[in-house]
């Protein structure tokens, strides 16, 4: 195991450094990079670019006023940049890091990421580790309560299901869960606002924010009470879409245990019915379900809350993402891919271990051999 163990995170390093390959080259060939987001300013809002794009308010990038003065008659090879100064656009590039060739630029990004250093944001002037720190308590706190809510609804439904297979019960709750898994969160998110955040019904629950603005002043208890009162509809807009596969796969391990040699002996041998299912099955059962949490939680967080922290207004790393990306703020964007990336790779790992954990006949490495 301890063979498997090293080969899987030396692995790591040529697939993360294929993936930041693959995502760096793509990027260049985007329109709408970090300097022609400057020259929009400059050319679109010229009299507020001057004010923004200059070090000395909203944190924007450090291209001083002096240098936007310029802009003039010279013509330069970006798009909007015509009756621009060349030597303005020049300074630009510098800022930005795009004097340079493109290998020589990703292979200093990865001498700083060996470092653990991604740099700073271009357009919010802070270093991306420190944004991305700020953000993560919002994430994990959706990818979390989703995970576990969708872990303690879908086992016990999907036991039931497997117990009661096809019956009308099985029936009617195969067709619940096909309308929400055919529904995206987004949607649900959307319909808890207008029935329960103010839209056009009540307004029992808050529309934005993880917290109230006086959540410092408040006891322990009311504390704990105003965050889930803020996540409820959140993270109740994940869970109605992400527990249809689990439920299957609960039920469908079930299935296959019920119907093995080993439970026909135990009903054999006088075992009750509710011993059988939670002595013997459900423990072999859950083998598959119980080792995949982790990845769960994983997929949770990084795939399924974009969309939700943007609707609910939640300052997490989804919306940090959404923000970088319509700003082509490089250093966020790579940044969050090098760790996200990592982290899903090492949470792989970690996954195949749980598998090992739960069921020690299981030998990852005697099947590579």
């Amino acid at each position: 195991m301890l063979a498997y163990i090293l080969r899987r995170l030396l692995l790591i390093v040529p697939t993360l450094l294929g993936i930041m390959v693959v995502n760096f080259a793509v990027i260049q060939f985007a329109p709408g990079g970090p300097v022609e987001q400057v020259i929009a300013q400059v050319t679109g809002t010229a009299a507020d670019a001057a004010g923004r794009v200059s070090g000395g308010s909203g944190g924007e990038s450090g291209v001083t006023g002096a240098a936007m003065a310029q802009a003039g008659s010279g013509a330069g090879k970006y798009r909007g940049a015509q009756g621009l100064d060349p030597e303005f656009i020049r300074k630009i590039e510098k800022q930005f890091g795009f004097d340079k060739p493109a290998p020589e630029r990703f292979w200093l990004m990865l001498k700083n990421y060996a470092r653990l250093d991604f740099g700073e944001s271009y357009f919010k002037g802070r270093p991306v580790i420190d944004l991305i720190i700020e953000k993560l308590p919002v994430s994990i706190s959706l990818g979390l309560w989703t995970t576990l809510l969708v872990y303690l609804i879908s086992i016990p439904l999907g036991v039931a299901k497997a117990v009661r297979d096809g019956s009308r019960f099985d029936l009617w709750s195969s067709a619940a869960i096909v309308i929400g898994y055919a529904i995206p969160s987004f949607l649900f998110a959307v319909l808890l606002i207008v029935l329960f955040a103010g839209g056009s019904f009540v307004q029992w629950f808050p529309l934005r924010g993880l917290t109230s603005d006086n959540w410092g002043d408040l006891s322990w208890p009311a504390k704990i009470t105003d965050y889930f009162w803020h996540i409820a509809l959140p993270v109740l807009s994940m869970v109605i879409g992400g527990f249809a596969s689990l439920t299957m796969l609960t039920k469908n391990s079930f299935l296959e245990e019920i119907n093995k040699l080993y439970v026909l002996t135990a009903r054999a041998k006088g075992l009750s019915e509710r011993r059988v299912l939670y002595g013997h099955v459900f423990r072999n059962a859950m083998l598959i379900v119980i080792a995949g949490f982790p990845g769960a939680f994983i997929s949770i967080l990084f795939t399924s809350s974009l969309l939700i922290e943007v609707i609910f207004s939640l300052d997490g790393l989804g919306l940090l993402g959404f923000e970088a990306a319509l700003k082509r703020d490089y250093p966020i964007m790579f940044g969050s891919l090098f760790i996200f990336t990592l982290l899903g790779l090492i949470v792989g790992l970690v996954s195949d271990l749980t598998y090992v954990m739960v069921d020690p006949r299981i030998d990852f490495e005697s099947r590579q051999a």
